[in-house]
């Protein structure tokens, strides 16, 4: 069974820069990812990163501001999110990815964590 605990959400600036992070456990050969969901917002993917060769994908909203890596010897994936917008606000989710691109889709996804920028 899956597990995903993000960390990392806080409070940041305008303009501040924050890195999530997620601790996986119980998955196979998963790409894993976040996406983030802001009140009354459809739930958006932002990044993916394979576990066997760290190949990476963005979307266009956080290409160039956020980037995504790991560590395979702690399970754990990370998010940088750089140069933050008041439209960053929403609760950020760690996920097993099985679709990216123009349609996402994920298989589990962690409890989330918040971040929220002022303006």
């Amino acid at each position: 069974q899956v597990q995903l605990v993000e960390s990392g959400g806080d409070l940041v600036e305008f303009g501040g820069s924050l890195r999530l992070s997620c601790v996986a456990s119980g998955f196979a050969d998963y790409a894993l990812g976040w996406f983030r969901q802001a009140p009354g917002k459809d739930r958006e993917g932002l990044a993916c990163i394979s576990m066997r060769d760290g190949s990476a994908y963005y979307a266009d909203s956080v290409k160039g501001r956020f980037t995504i890596s790991r560590d395979n010897a702690k399970n754990t994936v990370y998010l940088q999110m750089n140069n933050l917008k008041s439209e960053d606000t929403a609760i950020y989710y760690c996920a097993t990815v099985i679709k990216y691109g123009s349609k996402w889709d994920f298989a589990a996804w962690g409890q989330g964590t918040q971040v929220r920028v002022s303006s």
